[in-house]
């Protein structure tokens, strides 16, 4: 569920700038109300935080304020529309998983304005704005102080437990590891993807794996499976760092839990600040700085980015106040992380490990697609993601054995304009979106020297017909324009239009 929706946030997007909207300029904000993930207000993650920044702005603008607690993720409709309907003119939103919900209502309720934490959007409903994060900055602050960290205690290799490598994740760790190389090059560093945000005990295992390789110190980038990760470490007498919130206070139960006093900071954002800024733009009838239709970033200038403090951790302060420092040059653009900050991907190629995309499975060359080697798959994602999750499951097995035939985003974009569809629609489609991508997967590990004229059965059922020539390979009216980028679990052909399936 989180794989499918963050990344159906993108083609919502990618497509919803077609959509005509109009927008209640100047209208007189005097209630706000909040919608929470799954979970409560006061859970110490990105719901509490939210409601904390809502709180702010109330107090400071006098505005009437409110809250709904979703307990599952199929309220998401229904509690925005009992925001809406208790009269709030400023409606915000938590997490990815509301993301879909939150872009219906914007829709729906063009004189309603929407706050979406953690929501990606590029062109949308001008009255709903995404907040968003650049996670290489808190990746870089606390890579610095874990290399830091190393030197002042002697040892040279640091450690991370991640979870799935979306671009978030990602952003985190190219700025760890920045960060940790801008103060020792040559420091040994060792990274792990996890294909779960919630597995805690497989967290745990790669810290423990880690530890066992020297790693001195251990972050820990991925919901519950990061949380797992460090509080394992901690728990063994090692250092660690914590993710998105302090986690002094949510995994260590405020210095109750074992191996509190190894918590040496938390990458921080601060949803609160964003929250605040976007209630204050709207009260203020500033709707340049609202941002309506796009994002607005929370970054180290705006004070919604750092690092948290030491708590209990036995560690000298003037490590914490040299971070403080880089945290200041990066605010001056004295410093620069290096990391792309919507993809995640370095943006100095030679500053990159050679990666080996053989060792990667399907789902993971997807993700990383921005790099020199394979061409941009953003819209594949956000189609696959707003279709069942079992596809993506399906991608992601390293067991599987498959070959992909992937439409480049320029051949997903002229199929879209071609059937007329716009996000609404193409996302409400599960059907449609399943009976596509599966047509587009074939069972087996095909290279393209084993491919001649034949019909082949896809996972849709149907087959596709391919076509062998002296200009290369056709798969149906397709063109293969890459092939053979071997994965760990198959194999990516390129193709430069959308494969569509028999109809019934």
């Amino acid at each position: 569920m989180i794989k499918k929706t963050f990344l159906a946030v993108v083609l919502t997007a990618l497509v919803l700038g077609a959509l005509p909207m109009t927008f209640a300029q100047g209208m007189s904000i005097d209630k706000v109300c909040l919608v929470t993930d799954v979970g409560k207000v006061n859970d110490g993650t990105f719901n509490q935080y939210a409601y904390e920044g809502m709180l702010a702005a109330a107090e400071e603008f006098d505005l009437d304020n409110s809250f709904i607690e979703t307990t599952s993720d199929t309220e998401y409709a229904g509690n925005i529309d009992t925001c809406i309907q208790g009269g709030a003119q400023v409606v915000i939103t938590v997490g990815f998983l509301i993301a879909n919900a939150t872009t219906e209502a914007a829709i729906a309720n063009p004189n309603i304005y929407f706050i979406g934490v953690d929501q990606f959007q590029v062109d949308g409903p001008s009255n709903y704005v995404g907040i968003q994060f650049r996670e290489d900055q808190a990746g870089f602050l606390v890579g610095a102080l874990a290399a830091l960290i190393a030197e002042e205690f002697e040892f040279d290799t640091i450690g991370a437990v991640y979870g799935i490598a979306i671009p978030p994740v990602v952003k985190f760790r190219n700025g760890y590891e920045q960060g940790a190389r801008y103060i020792n090059p040559d420091i040994n560093i060792l990274g792990v993807y996890i294909d779960s945000f919630v597995d805690r005990a497989a967290g745990a295992a790669a810290a423990t794996q880690q530890i066992g390789e020297g790693a001195g110190i251990i972050f820990g980038a991925g919901g519950p499976t990061g949380s797992g990760a460090i509080a394992e470490a901690a728990a063994q007498g090692t250092f660690v760092i914590g993710v998105d919130q302090d986690e002094y206070f949510t995994t260590f139960g405020s210095g109750a839990t074992e191996g509190a006093e190894f918590l040496v900071s938390s990458a921080l954002k601060k949803v609160d600040v964003g929250v605040y800024d976007m209630i204050a733009a709207l009260v203020e009838g500033d709707m340049e700085a609202f941002a309506g239709g796009g994002i607005y970033i929370l970054d180290v200038a705006n004070g919604g980015i750092s690092f948290g403090p030491k708590h209990d951790a036995d560690v000298p302060d003037e490590i914490y106040e040299a971070v403080a420092e880089i945290e200041a040059q990066l605010v001056s653009g004295e410093i620069e992380t290096g990391v792309d900050p919507v993809t995640g991907e370095l943006l100095d190629a030679s500053a990159s490990m050679d990666m080996d995309m053989s060792s990667m499975t399907i789902a993971e060359i997807v993700v990383a697609s921005t790099s020199a080697e394979t061409p941009e798959f953003t819209v594949l994602l956000a189609a696959v993601a707003a279709a069942d999750p079992a596809i993506l499951e399906a991608l992601s097995n390293p067991e599987a054995q498959l070959t992909v035939f992937a439409p480049t985003d320029a051949a997903f974009m002229a199929a879209l304009e071609a059937l007329g569809l716009d996000a609404a629609t193409a996302l409400a489609d599960t059907e449609l979106l399943n009976s596509v991508l599966t047509y587009h997967v074939i069972e087996g590990a095909v290279m393209s020297g084993d491919l001649s004229d034949m019909m082949v059965p896809t996972l849709n059922g149907a087959e596709l017909s391919i076509t062998v020539t002296d200009m290369g390979v056709m798969v149906n009216d397709a063109n293969v324009v890459t092939a053979d980028i071997v994965a760990s679990n198959g194999v990516i052909h390129v193709i430069d239009a959308v494969l569509l399936p028999p109809s019934n």
